[in-house]
């Protein structure tokens, strides 16, 4: 069968008549007409009823239809897909990330990015808390954690494992803790503004996360993580943003032996717009292969 030959049996049923379907197609009766009989020839069917009154589907042509219509539709999405592959996106993109995440997993890529989409203009804002995608005019918000229930659209990035750690200069000082229980005995480094962050996933007597009070807050994980580094405490932050310095031995992961496996989820957030679509979806899979 011919996409053709389908296309103008769809018309013909949606325009009631073979005179009707001819003059939507820019052809002539008989051409409609010898369409269809190909097609009944190459199915060895008949797929209509034709009376001088009226024109009736059989019940082969009421399952071609159904094919048809499937098949013409699929096609259509297939030429748009790579229409729109063809189209290099452009305008404004706003994308909306807590610092540590924005610092360590955006900032690095944004040189790539650009030159792969140079008509795309970034414009990239650091929240630590969830903020109005609308009154802060944001495209995209990079979100870490659980998700409140929302109207926004939730799109899967990565997952990111937690470590509790301390710089050697630390642990030096003050000794390293074996058990959840003595890190009672050390300065502890957690959020402020967000209670979530306090429970750090550590196997110990009473559970599977430990609730801290920390001698020294901040409502910026990378405050946290530059406070770590200089020997403030101990702390309990992403893999993302501290996954090189761990490499570097200028942080130190403590209490593996009592981790339990727990990876922080991290989603895009943005509104269902078909207007900002393409750019959306382009910084999207770029930045999950990065991830």
């Amino acid at each position: 069968m011919h996409s053709d030959d389908l296309h103008t049996f769809v018309t013909v049923i949606d325009s009631g008549s073979l005179s009707a379907a001819a003059a939507h197609l820019g052809q002539t009766t008989s051409g409609v007409s010898r369409a269809l009989a190909r097609l009944e020839d190459k199915l060895g069917v008949s797929l209509l009823t034709r009376t001088t009154r009226r024109m009736d589907l059989t019940e082969e042509g009421q399952v071609l239809l159904e094919h048809a219509r499937a098949i013409l539709a699929g096609m259509a999405a297939a030429e748009e897909t790579i229409r729109m592959r063809r189209q290099q996106p452009e305008g404004r993109l706003c994308v909306d990330a807590a610092s540590p995440f924005m610092l360590h997993c955006v900032v690095p890529h944004v040189a790539e990015f650009r030159a792969l989409y140079p008509g795309i203009r970034l414009e990239l804002t650091s929240n630590d808390q969830i903020a109005d995608l609308i009154e802060h005019r944001t495209d995209i918000a990079i979100r870490i954690g659980a998700l409140a229930d929302s109207t926004l659209h939730a799109r899967p990035l990565t997952a990111s494992p937690l470590h509790v750690l301390a710089s050697p200069g630390y642990l030096q000082r003050h000794g390293t803790p074996d058990t959840p229980e003595q890190l009672a005995q050390h300065s502890l480094l957690g959020f402020a503004l967000y209670e979530a962050g306090n429970l750090w996933p550590l196997r110990h007597a009473a559970g599977n996360t430990l609730q801290i009070t920390p001698d020294l807050s901040a409502s910026s994980g990378e405050t946290l993580r530059q406070l770590a580094l200089a020997g403030q405490g101990i702390a309990c932050l992403a893999d993302f943003m501290t996954r090189d310095d761990i490499a570097a031995g200028r942080l130190v992961p403590l209490l593996a032996h009592c981790a339990t496996g727990y990876r922080q989820q991290i989603h895009a957030v943005y509104y269902r717009n078909t207007q900002l679509a393409r750019r959306i979806s382009c910084f999207l899979e770029f930045l999950q292969r990065k991830l």
